[in-house]
């Protein structure tokens, strides 16, 4: 069967017990679930440093190990999004505890002790998970430990894993604005044009693909007449190229919010000279897509 690589863990020599049937490996194996307890790793479709970043997993995912190689990398397919590849083994660790709280802040710092004062000793971006225990307060601000005792976060900069979903998905995306633009980057201080999409929905709890071409067959409805129709607020357009289109969110019916390699950042600018210039490179928008 011709089954997308990026989705299903599949090699001639080892492949997820799952696929049976599916993929002809010559090893099927069932796959070890872990929790990424790094800050955020990379990605990778081969197990190089040097190789290019496809995606990055977060603290507090899940992610299907199915092979460790003796290089310090972990293959398997990451449960958020189905993204399959290499991840360094030492960002993972035991699936226990089970994250209480999410991030909501772009980023919030690790502490020490419940003390801002205190040198950071590390950082979590939006939409990390980690488990909390104790509560502390100290000059009027409120800390939450992490779990195990690694360190100390500001009480606001999280909510808990269940509390409900963002609103508006928009608003969401907007705070990304001039965060500097990574190309597989998924964390508040890189990323590119599908993981801001991705990101922005998770938070209003809607699931998304990682990758362009994937979110436009699978999110929201088409909008009949494309660009030329009239657009609202939350309308995704969708530009051409396989595993590496482009994606942009209406802010209204004129200026569009997206994380591009033109600007380096996440930037607002209007519908209209963005389809210029893609114009000249790739070519014009492939569809509008609106959520239901």
């Amino acid at each position: 069967m011709d089954l997308d690589p990026r989705l299903h863990a599949y090699r001639p020599d080892l492949a997820d017990v799952r696929l049976k049937g599916k993929v002809e490996s010559a090893r099927l194996v069932e796959g070890t679930p872990r929790r990424v307890v790094a800050s955020n790793a990379p990605l990778k479709r081969t197990p190089r440093a040097d190789a290019s970043l496809e995606s990055e997993i977060l603290r507090g995912e899940l992610f299907t190990a199915f092979e460790d190689t003796a290089e310090g990398w972990a293959w398997g397919q990451l449960e958020t999004d189905g993204y399959v590849g290499f991840v360094p083994i030492d960002a993972l660790g035991a699936t226990a505890p089970e994250p209480t709280h999410r991030i909501v802040a772009l980023r919030t710092f690790v502490y020490p002790g419940p003390d801002m004062k205190l040198p950071a000793e590390g950082v979590l971006s939006f939409a990390c998970r980690v488990a909390l225990d104790d509560e502390a307060e100290t000059r009027g601000t409120r800390y939450r430990r992490i779990a195990g005792g690694e360190g100390w976060i500001v009480s606001a900069t999280v909510e808990p894993a269940d509390a409900p979903p963002a609103n508006d998905f928009v608003a969401v995306a907007e705070r990304f604005l001039n965060t500097a633009y990574l190309w597989g980057g998924r964390t508040s201080l890189g990323l590119d044009c599908s993981s801001l999409v991705q990101l922005s929905l998770a938070a209003a709890g809607i699931a998304a693909p990682r990758d362009t071409d994937l979110q436009e067959k699978a999110l929201g409805i088409i909008v009949e007449g494309g660009t030329s129709a009239p657009l609202h607020r939350g309308d995704m357009v969708f530009w051409p190229g396989h595993w590496a289109g482009h994606v942009g969110v209406m802010i209204d019916g004129e200026y569009l919010l997206h994380a591009n390699g033109h600007h380096m950042a996440t930037v607002i600018e209007p519908l209209a000279e963005v389809i210029t210039r893609i114009a000249a490179k790739t070519g014009q928008p492939t569809s509008v897509k609106r959520l239901a």
